[in-house]
């Protein structure tokens, strides 16, 4: 390597590095202000100077020249942003079809190409909205409102006067009466439930424990005291007298038959359905008379029959369902009942006079479910759309809206304490929802397969929770703290359904196997 190479490979590097100087700031300002020497005048050339500088005036001028362009470029660029963002912002909240279909439908309307290279359905839908916005369009999907203000603007144009339109449907003097009577009969079961809660509240904390002891001392002793066969097909409901005397089960056979409890025995055989039982339940009043409609039950043709203790031919029938009827439930008062089916609306019928005096929609899939609130005023549905309503009786809203299930909500039911609601769905789970919260509090993983059935059962301050399930077992969890007590097993089959009586002596559960089971305390039996 030359010297040259090496004295320009030097100076390159002394080029790079920064230089660091040293001694005051005032002596080296002094000398950047310095002018620069002039370069010295080679031999043969002329000195020519070119005069640089400009008068004051001139130069302000052109410096206010150049910010007021710069300005004007730097509006315009911030401009341009703030409409690219609004164009964003409205393309976000457009609304356009998701089907693709649909959307290559829309691009062809407005004459653009309904495919680009590489383009998906996602990509397509982007520059749908975009195309919208730039047409100047809120709205690339058509929607309710905008079908009727079309269809008026053409009634208006054939007619030329404006029709009135129905917004609801009065309702009917009996419905009105119902509704006083449901206020006047749940306000003051709803004050005595608050009193015992207050009652509860200022026991000791022994009592109480002692209390919670004594259900869960007769939860873990319960044992199988006797097992049936229900009938030649499977059985599909089970459902216990309130003096806790009889058993009343339901099957595919269309069969409806009584039976004496603990032993078990069968009382009678009640014929008046075809198709398959959907559920069988007694009165709240049932037993008061032998002569009085005391049993209710349902089937898959849409039949409704009403039974008496002293007959075995049904004694009314509730007509008018099209369609399937999958649960029914009565009023606590007994007065009133309630039927689920399966054309996504449940019905409310008065007992009394045998009329349908409320036909209520609201899901959007077969309502498969229904449960009346302890006190009388509230009323929960279950729906195939994975939805839980809930609904109120004095007034006809829909006050809760429970959402949450991922699969089909196929039983519901209202804790005595009044503000806990519990739900069994398809996806193998039971959810807790705190009415006053309006919201889930507990999803328990209950069982490995579809949870059929769930129930409470006990007094308002000390209570549990049943709940049956596909997976051939029924399990007993404790209330307020969801902890699985029993597991009753011994099914060869599906659980149907389980029903516990009111004085919580017996516990029956009922399966896809042609059997129930009696499950009773040591002691009782």
């Amino acid at each position: 390597m030359s010297d040259s190479d090496d004295d320009e490979r030097v100076t390159k590097l002394n080029f790079k590095k920064d230089r660091i100087h040293f001694g005051s700031l005032e002596e080296s300002k002094t000398v950047l202000d310095a002018p620069a020497p002039k370069p010295a005048a080679e031999e043969g050339e002329p000195m020519v100077e070119f005069s640089t500088e400009k008068s004051d005036t001139e130069s302000d001028d052109s410096g206010e020249e150049d910010m007021s362009g710069v300005q004007t470029l730097v509006d315009e660029h911030q401009a341009e942003l703030w409409e690219e963002l609004a164009k964003k912002k409205a393309a976000r909240n457009i609304a356009v079809p998701t089907e693709d279909i649909r959307v290559k439908a829309m691009l062809r309307e407005m004459e653009e190409p309904i495919c680009l290279f590489g383009e998906g359905p996602y990509e397509r839908r982007e520059r749908l909205k975009q195309l919208l916005v730039a047409a100047g369009k809120l709205s690339g999907v058509t929607t309710h409102k905008d079908l009727v203000a079309e269809q008026e603007m053409q009634e208006e144009g054939d007619d030329g006067e404006e029709k009135p339109e129905v917004w609801y449907h009065e309702g009917t003097g009996s419905l009105k009466r119902a509704r006083f009577f449901i206020a006047e009969y749940s306000i003051p079961r709803s004050k005595k439930r608050l009193q015992l809660a207050r009652e509860w509240q200022g026991k000791p904390a022994t009592v109480k424990h002692s209390e919670k002891q004594d259900i869960h001392k007769f939860v873990h002793t319960l044992n199988n005291e006797c097992s049936q066969i229900g009938d030649t097909r499977p059985l599909s409901y089970c459902n216990i007298s309130p003096c806790s005397g009889y058993l009343a089960t339901g099957s595919w056979s269309g069969l409806v038959k009584l039976w004496r409890l603990p032993s078990c025995n069968p009382v009678a055989t009640l014929t008046g359905h075809n198709g398959r039982i959907g559920a069988v339940t007694f009165s709240p009043q049932a037993g008061l008379a032998d002569n009085v409609a005391c049993l209710s039950s349902c089937d898959s043709d849409g039949v409704v029959n009403l039974w008496s203790m002293s007959s075995t031919r049904p004694v009314a029938n509730l007509p008018g369902h099209g369609c399937r009827v999958a649960r029914l439930n009565y009023h606590p008062s007994g007065r009133f009942l309630g039927t689920a089916c399966y054309d996504h609306s449940w019905r409310f019928w008065d007992l009394e006079s045998s009329t349908e005096i409320l036909h209520q929609e609201g899901h959007s899939g077969p309502v498969y479910s229904i449960s009346f609130h302890r006190d009388g005023s509230l009323l929960a549905t279950g729906g195939l759309d994975s939805y839980c309503r809930v609904w109120d009786l004095r007034t006809g809203r829909a006050v809760l809206f429970l959402e949450g299930h991922l699969k089909s909500v196929l039983s519901c039911d209202f804790a005595p304490d009044g503000y806990h609601l519990g739900t069994g769905s398809e996806d193998n789970s039971c959810k807790i929802w705190d009415l006053r919260q309006h919201k889930s509090i507990y999803s328990i993983p209950a069982h490995n397969n579809m949870v059929t059935y769930c129930k409470f059962a006990g007094t308002p301050n000390n209570s549990m929770l049943l709940t049956a399930s596909y997976d051939s077992t029924a399990k007993v969890w404790s209330h307020k703290g969801w902890m699985p007590l029993k597991s009753l097993t011994g099914h060869d089959n599906k659980v149907m359904c389980v029903d516990c009586s009111w004085d919580k002596k017996y516990i029956v559960t009922a399966s896809y196997d042609r059997t129930f089971k009696l499950w009773t305390n040591k002691s009782i039996s």
